[in-house]
């Protein structure tokens, strides 16, 4: 490293280096020590064709900095990284290439589809890996996994057949969430709910009879060509009299009956519900009740199947329009109505779904959910924070099977072989060459491949080895902590609790600590598509990663979302300016420093008593902070010591005892002292932001290993001393109000002002003498004269109380105070104004029940900010008014 100390702090220079450093020496790899108990995270696999986004960023900050702290503890320390195929995700994004060269998976087949996906996947895992490694991620990059490796596809196989041949996984027709897009069905997690601005039409099915019949109210009108009844309420007055009776259904002119249902909400339209078994859920179970025919009239492409008629061929949205067409013709439109509703969309390809009944493959989820439900209840697995347990607990007491098959072509397909003899299904851990029940080798794979969850609920223990009994299993798991997000609450924690617990027979992780979402400043979504996503990689480029990691860290709030600030990234790349400064300082003044000094003997002052004290009283906060995942807590406690106490007091005090000290024993305790202290700053900080503490561990000992793998600096409870942390607080409320006169005054630093202080009793003035030279030099007083009690105070000064003590401050004669007066009233005026239009506004009724509530807080807070201002501008202009 170059001797050369660089006055400016340039983050890209500092950043290039030290990753391909950790890797040369191996800081990030880790050995089994039967001796130590390890630390492991597995990462939350990122998609291979996806790119780091916000969430990423957060989710692998906090992960990052639990593992280099655990590291710098000395306890053998796995992150172990992977990338998940991403099954439907990655599919929707090949398909998109293909299709912009005018092809689709079916023009490939099969075989060359899935060998360009994999090409795809080669091309776009350098990427992902590069970018969690420029968020320095310290990864054991030798144990990376893939979730269709061999060794993931392996365990896989052996967890779908060991819960096959346990009866927990079977085939089955069911009503399934269908995307015509992707041709697959989903389960209900991978159902984006949408509101809509539709209608609600009322439709009259005539009586069978010649009677009038009945009007239903439908929002989807195509599907009335697959009714098969029309259901009312048992104790509707208004129709009761016509249970039993039929109607005609319209259009297509056949009878269906009319028939009674607890399930009908006389609230709704018109109380009539027209019953589509084949594609409504809850039309089907009616239907189930009242042993109804099920009619499909969509298909799996979302056209209309030859059971809709006249209508076969048509794209379900085309139908509807003829439909309705049709019904106003025949004159049974009677009305339509504007109606606001969800519907389900595919989260990957933001297609209108369809319930349509298939025939899939399914885990039977209730003996699962009762293994993790005993996980969670029993303590073995605990939520951070513990809200979260209720949220999870809700979830597995009410979950429904869970529907694993996918009609795609990326993924694992299925153990599963057909034989069209026979017509069983064989599962097995080898592939089958002949059928067990009848012999014949007439068989065929199941073309569909497994929901990418299923896999990846094996994430924790199938990157470890299992199922085979391997080194790592055996040490790393159960595996110490997840980070997550709420959202995939559902999608992958609980599932990976199931799987661990039934098929390893043990939980997979003790702790699971919930993050929130990052959003926009304003609130929102953070969304590409819709142009309110925001690039980490452009911030890290325009600050640095150690910028973007301690403000993430700081904006985080247990369990709930997050706006993001770029002010907090400005001021984090500020934070790392002033570490740069303060390190260059005390690197620039250590040349002539003694090899060691003892403390304990050596006399110190006031000041060095105190900044003991206060950075081993933080340095305990801290380790109970990490310990309890109080990460934004940790980084601002840690920010304001090192950039308040430490910069701005301690070494401003330090400052004459370096360069005119009185003695060279003086000058070496504080040497000392600045030394062990930033040493132990620096390694305080390096989980939070590895890159510049790396660099600048280095500069204050250039023969010194790694910072990753130095010791975390604990508390020494014996340098604790309350008496003085009480006496410096008396003198920084001093300098405190001195430095609040000089603002009211707007006095820039560089024109110094008179200063008398009145102590109210002796010992506050003995002790203002003891401390005469930092108060003045803090205060930037031109002269300080310290006063005892009774003592008379001195004219035509702005005067403030604090502990102890008056301060008065003597304004000097180049100050206009007429001047400043009116000046202070121009700002009063303009703020007086800004309060009246935000109270005008929260005043208005439409403006806060219509307008967004984001944008609601943010006139609040906007208020609130105003108030504030006017109320401290308020103070400075009577104390200035006082002078005239």
């Amino acid at each position: 490293m170059s001797t050369e100390f660089p006055s400016a702090y340039d983050p890209q220079q500092v950043e290039s280096k030290w990753y391909q450093y950790w890797l040369d020496q191996d800081i990030m790899g880790v050995r089994v020590d039967p001796g130590a108990e390890p630390y492991c995270i597995v990462i939350p696999p990122p998609n291979v064709t996806g790119a780091l986004h916000m969430g990423h960023a957060l989710d692998n900050t906090i992960q990052d900095l639990l593992i280099r702290w655990r590291r710098m503890q000395g306890r053998p320390t796995l992150w172990l990284p992977g990338t998940d195929h991403a099954g439907i995700a990655t599919q929707v994004v090949v398909e998109q290439m293909l299709a912009e060269e005018g092809l689709t998976r079916h023009d490939l087949g099969r075989e060359q589809f899935i060998a360009r996906v994999w090409q795809v996947k080669e091309d776009h895992h350098g990427q992902i890996i590069g970018q969690l490694q420029r968020m320095g991620c310290s990864c054991d990059w030798s144990r990376e996994r893939f979730t269709l490796d061999e060794g993931l596809s392996r365990a896989v196989r052996e967890a779908f057949v060991t819960l096959y041949e346990e009866g927990l996984i079977y085939r089955g027709s069911r009503m399934v969430n269908w995307c015509p897009r992707c041709a697959t069905g989903l389960s209900d997690l991978e159902v984006e709910h949408v509101e809509h601005n539709g209608h609600l039409w009322h439709i009259r099915y005539p009586g069978a009879d010649g009677g009038p019949g009945v009007v239903v109210a439908t929002t989807r009108p195509e599907t009335m060509l697959g009714d098969t009844a029309v259901a009312v309420h048992p104790d509707d007055e208004r129709y009761r009299d016509l249970v039993g009776s039929a109607v005609t259904l319209p259009l297509m002119e056949r009878e269906i009956p009319i028939i009674a249902d607890d399930y009908i909400d006389r609230e709704f339209g018109t109380g009539a519900l027209k019953v589509t078994p084949g594609h409504d859920p809850n039309d089907l179970e009616i239907a189930e009740r009242n042993r109804l025919p099920s009619v499909a009239v969509i298909g799996e492409d979302g056209a209309m199947t030859e059971q809709a008629g006249a209508y076969a061929g048509l794209d379900r949205f085309a139908a509807r329009e003829q439909v309705l067409a049709d019904l106003e013709e025949q004159g049974l439109l009677e009305g339509v109505e504007d109606y606001r509703h969800s519907i389900g969309h595919c989260s990957r390809c933001n297609t209108i779904l369809e319930p349509l009944v298939s025939t899939q493959w399914f885990v039977k989820m209730a003996p699962l959910a009762a293994e993790g439900l005993e996980a969670v209840a029993s303590g073995a697995v605990r939520f951070v924070p513990e809200r979260w347990t209720k949220v999870y607990r809700d979830w597995l007491e009410n979950i429904e099977d869970w529907c694993i098959s996918r009609q795609l072509w990326w993924g694992h397909r299925l153990p599963a072989w057909h034989c069209r003899a026979c017509d069983e299904w064989i599962v097995t851990r080898e592939d089958p060459t002949e059928c067990p029940s009848c012999g014949s080798t007439d068989l065929e794979q199941s073309p569909d491949v497994l929901d990418t969850w299923f896999s990846s609920s094996l994430w924790p223990f199938s990157t470890l080895g299992w199922p085979d009994d391997t080194e790592d299993l055996e040490y790393f798991y159960p595996t110490s902590a997840l980070v997550t997000a709420y959202d995939i609450i559902f999608f992958w924690v609980a599932k990976m609790i199931m799987m661990g617990m039934h098929l390893k027979g043990e939980k997979p992780f003790d702790e699971v600590f919930i993050h929130g979402l990052v959003r926009t400043p304003e609130g929102k979504k953070m969304s590409k598509s819709l142009g309110t996503g925001i690039d980490p990689l452009e911030l890290i480029d325009r600050y640095g990663a150690d910028a973007l990691r301690f403000a993430l860290t700081q904006m985080i709030t247990h369990g709930q979302d997050l706006r993001y600030s770029e002010d907090r990234v400005v001021g984090a790349r500020n934070f790392c300016n002033k570490l740069w400064n303060v390190t260059r300082f005390v690197v620039m003044n250590l040349e002539d420093a003694p090899a060691d000094v003892d403390l304990a003997t050596a006399e110190l002052t006031l000041a060095d008593r105190w900044i003991l004290s206060r950075h081993n009283q933080v340095l305990a906060a801290l380790d109970r902070q990490l310990e309890s995942y109080d990460l934004a807590q940790a980084a601002d406690m840690l920010y304001d010591h090192i950039w308040g106490e430490f910069c701005d007091w301690y070494v401003e005090l330090a400052k004459p005892d370096l360069y005119e000290a009185a003695s060279e024993q003086r000058r070496g305790v504080v040497q000392h002292i600045l030394r062990t202290l930033l040493s132990q700053l620096l390694r305080a900080l390096h989980p939070f932001m590895p890159f510049v503490t790396e660099e600048l561990w280095h500069r204050l000992d250039p023969d010194a290993d790694s910072i990753a793998i130095a010791e975390y600096p604990s508390a020494d409870q014996g340098w604790v001393d309350e008496e003085s942390e009480a006496r410096m607080a008396d003198v920084q409320e001093v300098v405190g109000a001195i430095r609040g006169l000089r603002a009211d005054l707007t006095l820039p630093p560089s024109q110094r002002a008179p200063v008398t202080v009145v102590a109210n009793d002796d010992e506050t003035l003995e002790l203002f003498e003891a401390q005469e030279r930092g108060i003045a030099a803090l205060g930037m007083a031109e002269r300080l004269e310290l006063l005892g009690p009774g003592s008379d105070p001195p004219s035509n000064c702005l005067t403030s109380a604090c502990a102890g003590a008056q301060v008065f401050l003597h304004v000097p004669g180049s100050v206009d105070v007429e001047a400043e007066v009116r000046r202070i009233e121009t700002n009063l005026d303009k703020l007086r104004m800004d309060a009246e239009r935000s109270e005008k506004k929260l005043a208005n009724p439409k403006f806060v029940e219509n307008a967004p509530k984001e944008v609601v807080q943010l006139e609040r807070d906007r208020l609130a900010e105003t108030s504030e201002a006017l109320q401290q501008l308020q103070a400075r202009h009577q104390a200035l008014s006082d002078l005239l």
